[in-house]
């Protein structure tokens, strides 16, 4: 009798009591993003229902992520229920059905998708690939082809995101743009292949053909005459702030029919597009793994795309004036008009800080003291949450070149040849053993017990990983641990003050005791 199920898990079919209680309990979990009809989450419920009609299965919970990357598993609220009611011991079957490996995830750590699928197997709940030609059985061969096959997906994700920046980046120097609004006093306007003009886009509008671009043009010409009068009027002293108070009281509304402020009066006198230029790619943030600020003379740009608004001496005047707001103020002056500020706040964050006249921006007082914690631990502002990690971690970043170096110069010592992969950051000793350097930064408990989280580096590369455990204060060394790839079960290695044999055996007190691990021996001797 074949039984079909639908996606909440209901059967499509009558069945008997009987042969439900024959089968095996299955959840089967589907992701989309936007790549492809062929990952579409009913196509895959198709291909899982097939699966599971030949194995014995019936699919009783679905778990599904419409439209969300598999670059991480941040976002992914459905992949993150199912780990927990699986961990939590409320899962009600014993097996997880998925399309394929790259629907578990195109991680670019191939470690991050094995960690969430050992902690689904120690919970006695399975994870079945139902398109894949290999049994996820944990044989060698299944395990090897698996291992490539995340491998794949998080190059597939790599290689994609080159290709889009690039095609991106082409057309931004094509001087078309590339998302987000236009902006107050200008318009989206949609050009076909050929350039010519299709009509405006209206606020939520998106072209539809492919071959299709987008170019901005001058809006209104009321809503000109605005962005020229703020340029203006900012040029002869008047700041941000009374340029938005004054349109408030005439009833001027901005873009979105909101109110101006002081920010938005400053992004405007800051935006190069409404000189005509087209700029892209000011922040980064490449496959979901960590926003950075762009340096300038990285940033994507058209010059001229546009027409423009105003003009060129205008916004360099306006520029001008922004930049020495920072460059005539001294370091103590910084710090005394943040303590003003603190002190008329009671608190401190970026927008507080650009929405005071003649005071540096923000981004003037990241650029000065490093970052802008540091900025306020200097005048004894602590936010409410606790970023001093951003400060160690810096820190530690730092140390790091000088570690490497240190254990290239010990190994060498003990008669070994070292080799350095600075694109992997894995040293090779003797063209045989590839040994990775990590440093676990140390944290405190809420019962002020320590502990010390890392990422282990468990890629097939890699034999042996060097893990420098920092002191309380992270200032120094505390002790090290000389730790083989079969020893390490999970991604994520959390250590304690004391952690048994199984790992402490492992620990040893000096770098020096580390590196006689690696001393060079005869092999008639060590026999």
């Amino acid at each position: 009798m074949i039984i079909k199920w639908d996606r909440e898990g209901r059967s499509g079919d009558r069945h008997t009591a009987q042969t439900e209680q024959t089968c095996k309990r299955a959840a089967q979990y589907v992701r989309m993003s936007t790549e492809h009809q062929q990952y579409s989450t009913d196509n895959q419920a198709e291909a899982i229902a097939k699966y599971a009609e030949a194995r014995g299965y019936i699919i009783v919970k679905t778990y599904a992520d419409d439209g969300k990357s598999g670059l991480n598993i941040a976002g992914r609220n459905a992949l993150q229920l199912l780990l927990q009611d699986i961990q939590s011991g409320a899962a009600d079957f014993e097996a997880v059905l998925v399309y394929d490996v790259s629907r578990w995830g195109r991680f670019q750590d191939p470690d991050e998708a094995a960690s969430y699928e050992l902690s689904c197997r120690r919970a006695g709940v399975v994870v079945h690939y139902c398109a894949e030609q290999f049994e996820n059985d944990g044989s060698i061969g299944s395990s090897i082809i698996k291992t490539v096959k995340r491998a794949m997906a998080g190059e597939y994700s790599r290689e994609l995101s080159v290709k889009v920046f690039a095609g991106q980046a082409n057309l931004i120097r094509l001087g078309f743009r590339q998302g987000g609004q236009a902006g107050f006093g200008l318009r989206r306007v949609l050009v076909n292949q050929d350039g010519e003009r299709k009509g405006e886009l209206a606020a939520g509008e998106h072209k539809s053909i492919q071959t299709d671009r987008v170019l901005l043009e001058p809006g209104p010409e009321p809503e000109q005459a605005i962005v020229r009068e703020i340029f203006s009027r900012f040029v002869a002293g008047e700041t941000e702030n009374e340029i938005a108070s004054d349109l408030n009281c005439r009833d001027v509304r901005s873009e979105g029919g909101r109110n101006w402020n002081r920010a938005i009066i400053h992004h405007m006198l800051i935006n190069e597009k409404y000189v005509g230029h087209n700029v892209w790619g000011r922040t980064s943030f490449k496959l979901k793994q960590a926003h950075r600020q762009i340096s300038p003379d990285e940033w994507i740009r058209c010059d001229n795309a546009f027409s423009p608004v105003i003009e060129q001496s205008k916004f360099n005047a306006a520029k001008a004036i922004i930049e020495a707001r920072s460059a005539s103020w001294s370091d103590d002056a910084m710090l005394d008009q943040l303590r003003v500020i603190l002190a008329g706040n009671g608190s401190l964050t970026g927008l507080i800080i650009d929405e005071y006249d003649d005071s540096p921006s923000s981004g003037c007082y990241r650029s000065r003291f490093g970052s802008l914690l540091r900025a306020y631990a200097l005048v004894g502002f602590k936010p409410d949450h606790d970023y001093r990690y951003i400060q160690i971690n810096r820190s530690l970043n730092a140390m790091y070149p000088q570690i490497l170096e240190s254990c290239m110069t010990g190994l060498r010592r003990r008669g070994n040849r070292v080799d350095e992969n600075d694109a992997e950051s894995i040293l090779t000793l003797n063209n045989q053993v590839r040994l990775s350097v990590s440093i676990a930064r140390c944290m405190q408990t809420g019962a002020g017990s320590l502990r010390w989280k890392l990422r282990l580096d468990n890629r097939p590369a890699v034999d042996l990983t060097l893990l420098i455990r920092m002191d309380a204060a992270n200032v120094q060394a505390l002790d090290y641990y000389v730790i083989p790839k079969i020893a390490i079960a999970d991604a994520i290695l959390t250590l304690c003050e004391h952690n048994g044999l199984g790992l402490d055996a492992y620990r040893r007190k000096t770098l020096d005791l580390c590196f006689d691990v690696f001393r060079r021996t005869a092999l008639g001797k060590a026999a």
